[in-house]
């Protein structure tokens, strides 16, 4: 469903003394607000794989994280947490007088979602969880599992590289783009709003949030863990996780296990990191079945 579209308004937010950029496609009664993943990522690759729902009655909202895109790139790493970034959310929304929102997070967005869920629960009327965990220690033990599939050899290889610090070496990277393939985007050819939101990727946020790539964690984020908080979360939920995803099924089901009676949990098949791209038939009529229920 998805195509380039530009966006019907831009607008040039102070959030916190930093410029932000927000982006609004359509003029719906209700808005549908994409926090992107990354950390450090512009919000491109997610912004229109959803601008397309405009078309469907919503207004769709993003906007580049501080750091990213077309918003201000200080040189703080002080600013790398998810509590400002929760901060940043709510100032968004109230800057651009959005009221209560449907709110989809992807991957690192997911996290962002959960954390403002639970300081702004007023502003929330739905929750997508798109291909995200709301634990990262058992997220980490999901992804040594996914790279132990690559053989003890080559996880050998990896474990060495990682006490050496050594994430640019060439044998390394292999290994890194094969998991890539594998669990991120499984297209033979990455759509053009994921190759230009990974060519402007800042890594500054993304090392200190996270860690060298997506499946090392090192990062302030890699004790995370939101589990024991999710029965507070009152609104309807939609958990999206792809078959080969590298935030795995498993992931998605820990979450709907923790969260009250009524989340869906929809498993994309043939899809990994991206389902909206690589399965977009498996994707949006859950997505829209799921939205104009909650709307209605």
């Amino acid at each position: 469903m998805w195509r380039e579209i530009e966006p019907d308004e831009r607008h040039e937010l102070t959030i916190q003394g930093f410029r932000v950029m927000a982006y609004v496609f359509g003029a719906g009664p209700e808005t549908l607000l994409c926090l992107n993943g990354g950390p450090g990522l512009p919000c491109d690759y997610l912004r229109e794989a959803h601008s397309c729902l405009a078309e469907q009655g919503f207004r769709v909202v993003a906007f580049d994280q501080l750091g990213t895109g077309a918003s201000e790139r200080p040189d703080d790493a002080s600013l790398w947490t998810i509590e400002r970034y929760v901060t940043e959310t709510e100032a968004v929304r109230q800057a651009l007088g959005l009221g209560p929102v449907h709110l989809l997070g992807h991957s690192w967005g997911g996290w962002l979602a959960i954390d403002y869920a639970l300081a702004h629960p007023d502003a929330v009327k739905s929750l997508i969880l798109a291909d995200t965990v709301a634990d990262m220690p058992h997220l980490v033990g999901e992804l040594e599992r996914l790279r132990a599939a690559l053989g003890p050899e080559t996880v050998a290889m990896m474990q060495a590289h990682e006490a050496a610090g050594t994430y640019d070496h060439p044998e390394y990277l292999a290994a890194i783009t094969l998991l890539n393939y594998r669990h991120v985007c499984r297209l033979p050819e990455w759509p053009a709003p994921v190759r230009r939101s990974l060519g402007d990727w800042n890594m500054a946020p993304y090392m200190t949030m996270q860690g060298p790539n997506e499946f090392l964690y090192t990062g302030n984020l890699k004790d995370w863990n939101r589990i024991p908080d999710l029965p507070k979360i009152k609104a309807p939920v939609l958990i999206v996780v792809g078959e080969h995803d590298e935030l795995t099924p498993a992931c998605a089901l820990r979450m709907k296990n923790a969260l009250p009676d009524g989340a869906r949990i929809n498993v994309v098949r043939n899809a990994s990191h991206m389902p909206f791209y690589e399965n977009p038939e498996g994707y949006y009529p859950p997505l829209l079945s799921f939205l104009k229920d909650v709307s209605r």
